[in-house]
């Protein structure tokens, strides 16, 4: 006899091994789901839900989709067929379709393979009233996208088929199936795809569908997708798409209290249009082999330019901040440029021009500003120490770094510190003046437009910024909690003389070409010079254009950058479209149609075709 006290542990264990026993069976002996893909009598149906759709910041439509049909093989299914027939609906050659078989059948003669992608919605009609002539031939329906606004194709990004690799690393996608492609369509993959459904069904012996398997046990439902809301403008994008016609560069316009992103401009871009359809590995492989105008080249999140003029005003704050400079402090161009034993720098201002920082903002000083980075970095006990407190400030406005956007695309720029120096001079015979070009925003430095509207949104926030990003978070609390204001290390009191320089820039400075009737505009221009290495000489060519502004000087609503390359100066391409830019945005109109036509139909392809040659000095390696 067992006894009493054992009998409720026999039982436990008893019940232990008999799940142990069915779960090892399920597992190991068990062949229902092998049989649900290699059974003849059982057919797979997957059901794709269309993609999401997306909205730009007005919930007007950008991105929706369209039917697309594919037409479908199971090699072992294969009977006897009407080739003539089959070529003649959907006008392809009979050598093309039997070669498309034999690939299906090398492949795998159970699992289904693409004969021809993206049938017409009439070929499609036809073939489904003769289907029953044709075995082992299905159409499988999916969905392309469909472009309502042919606008901002580096930001939307694109979907194409996805590869070897991908399906082998993601057990969700099978061979024929669609994937986002960069931008947004590629960082929210899984939001816009939604799940795809998967039904089986029994056959019969004549391979007639009679029901579904087990009752539908093995079936999965479709997960609608969600539909997503851009930060962007579209109006506002699509005209600085036409400002930046016949030209290269960028533009970033960023709403600074919340850091949505309000327009994404890269030029030359191309047409959402070109990566839909049949012929879109032809195009794409266009766009992909053009590396004159690399269109498929994020100018706004990826180009790396140094910043120019416009950096002054991040030497201002820190000089501010570090009390090495006051609203009073002056200096005085002696020979109209700045020198130093072992560097010199031209400067705009007439010789004996005495600045103080309001005007230097104004008057685009350079002798101001290289006196202040070098009694910046002489501050401290080396020059070391002086550097890196340097590049600790602008680390706070996001410089140097990638801001961590919601694409997945995007470069560091770069802000030297005391150990790059230490590098590139072993001896550490170096010091403010070894770097002073770094004091107006050349030298080593380098930004991306979108770092650049960053610090300007920064700048006009009086002190933060908020990290921008593309995808509007409709709830505050969550946006508040996923994009938290980042402190830059300037206190606030020092914003408003930089921020009133930066209005005299445009009231009676060298922007003032930028100025919008009833609206205060606060603005830097900027000319950087360009260089490029061609046969190991140091080759300079036209310079780039630059200019960030904010509107209005208080409560701003929009904080942009502006690079055109080869665009000589500032005022002569940048800050028009900038001004153009924010009227547009402010006003949804603009009034100095003179100016607009001047940069619609404005041209540098004359630039950029030019012949590179070298001039008479080379790198120092």
């Amino acid at each position: 006899m067992i006894k009493k006290e054992y009998l409720l542990a026999i039982f436990i264990i008893s019940i232990s091994l008999i799940y142990l026993f069915q779960l090892f069976n399920l597992q190991i002996f068990n062949d229902d789901y092998q049989l649900l893909s290699e059974s003849n009598a059982i057919y797979k149906k997957t059901i794709y839900p269309e993609r999401g759709l997306i909205y730009d910041r007005n919930n007007k439509l950008i991105v929706a989709n369209q039917p697309s049909y594919d037409l479908m093989l199971i090699p072992e299914n294969l009977e006897a067929f009407d080739t003539l027939e089959i070529c003649s609906i959907l006008k392809i050659d009979s050598n093309l379709l039997l070669k498309k078989i034999n690939e299906a059948k090398s492949f795998s003669i159970k699992l289904p393979s693409i004969i021809l992608r993206q049938i017409t919605k009439e070929q499609n009609a036809l073939f489904q009233e003769k289907i029953w002539k044709y075995p082992g031939f299905f159409i499988q329906k999916k969905s392309l996208r469909d472009y309502k606004i042919s606008i901002a194709s580096n930001l939307l990004g694109y979907i194409s088929e996805v590869n070897e690799n991908e399906i082998n690393d993601q057990s969700y996608y099978n061979i024929g199936e669609l994937i986002g492609r960069q931008g947004i369509e590629k960082s929210y993959e899984k939001i816009l795809r939604g799940k795809k459904a998967v039904k089986y069904f029994q056959k019969d012996r004549f391979n007639r569908i009679i029901g579904p398997y087990k009752n539908g046990i093995y079936d999965t439902d479709v997960e609608i997708p969600k539909n997503i809301t851009l930060t962007i403008d579209s109006e506002l994008q699509n005209y600085g798409e036409k400002l930046m016609q016949n030209k290269r560069g960028g533009i970033v316009a960023i709403e600074p209290d919340s850091g949505e992103v309000l327009a994404l401009i890269t030029a030359p871009s191309y047409d959402s249009n070109l990566l839909i359809g049949r012929d879109r590995s032809k195009n794409f492989k266009t766009l992909l082999n053009d590396t004159i105008n690399k269109p498929l080249f994020d100018r706004g999140l990826q180009a790396e330019y140094s910043p120019g003029s416009p950096f002054k005003t991040l030497i201002a704050l820190i000089g501010l901040q570090e009390n090495i400079i006051n609203n009073n402090t002056k200096f005085k161009c002696d020979e109209g440029h700045y020198y130093a034993p072992g560097a010199f720098m031209a400067c705009h201002n007439k010789k004996g021009t005495y600045n103080n920082l309001l005007s230097a903002i104004y008057n685009s000083c350079n002798t101001f500003f290289a006196k202040t980075y070098k009694n910046i970095i002489d501050s401290k006990e080396s020059p070391f120490e002086g550097m890196n407190m340097w590049n600790s400030h602008l680390k706070s406005f996001g410089l140097g770094d990638y801001l961590g956007y919601d694409l997945n695309i995007g470069r560091p720029g770069f802000i030297p510190d005391g150990n790059y120096y230490n590098f590139w001079y072993p001896q550490k015979n170096w010091g403010s003046v070894t770097t002073i070009s770094n004091s107006i925003g050349q030298g080593e430095i380098l930004t991306t437009p979108i770092q650049m509207a960053n610090f300007t949104s920064a700048i006009a926030n009086r002190g933060y910024y908020i990290k921008p990003h593309f995808v509007k978070i409709k709830s505050k609390k969550i946006h508040d909690s996923l994009y938290p204001k980042k402190m830059t290390s300037i206190d606030p009191e020092f914003f408003e003389p930089v921020i009133e320089g930066m209005h005299k820039v445009i009231e009676e400075g060298t922007g003032k070409i930028a100025k919008i009737p009833g609206l205060e505009v606060c603005g830097k221009t900027g000319t950087a010079e360009n260089f490029i290495k061609l046969n190991g000489i140091k080759t300079q060519l036209t310079d780039h254009s630059i200019f960030i502004a904010f509107a209005p000087k208080k409560n701003p609503k929009i904080a942009l950058a502006v690079f055109v390359e080869n665009g000589y100066w500032g005022s002569r391409w940048a800050a028009p479209i900038a001004s153009l830019m924010i009227e547009k945005y402010m006003f949804s109109t603009t009034k100095r149609k003179w100016l607009e036509n001047r940069m619609f139909n404005g041209s540098l392809e004359f630039e950029y075709q030019k012949p590179l040659t070298n001039k008479s000095f080379k790198i120092n390696e």
